[in-house]
Parts: C-alpha cells; structure tokens; sequence
C-alpha cells in the first residue's frame, strides 16, 4: 500500500470519524490544532485504524504523531515491516 493510498483511506476515516465530509484535509492537517481532535477522539481514531489496517498500534508510538502526514508515513513504515 502507497503512502498516497495510505494517507487517502486516513483522510476518508478521519472525515467519517469528524461527520464532516466537506473537511479539507492535508499531510499538514494537524489532530489537535486543525481537526480539533482531542486525545480520547484520537485513541478511539486510532482504535478504528487498528480494526481497518488489522495492526497493533502501540500508545507510544501514538504520543509523537502530530499530523495526518505523520500517521500515513507511520503506516507506510508499518506496512514495510
């Protein structure tokens, strides 16, 4: 799967999560200073990215990733593993 095919399914939960689909979303699109996302929203994001990609996303690794660009680059390495 390509960071851009990673990063348009994420863009595609993120907006469904948010119940906006007009949301403009970028790489640059940050959780908390952009989406509004506060850390509960983002574990139960990450919960349904978990259940999507069939992964295991550790918390830790979480608590660095600021923005959508961030989690795509994340899921890409992931996915190499």
């Amino acid at each position: 799967m390509t960071n851009s095919e990673i990063f348009a399914k994420l863009s595609a939960l993120i907006k469904e999560q948010l119940h906006d689909e007009k949301l403009e979303v970028t790489k640059e699109t940050a959780f908390n200073d952009d989406l509004g996302v506060d850390s509960i929203a983002l574990v139960e994001f990450i919960i349904t990215l978990e259940d999507e990609f069939d992964l295991d996303i550790p918390d830790e690794d979480v608590e660095d990733i600021q923005t959508m660009g961030e989690l795509a680059d994340y899921l890409e390495q992931r996915f190499k593993k």
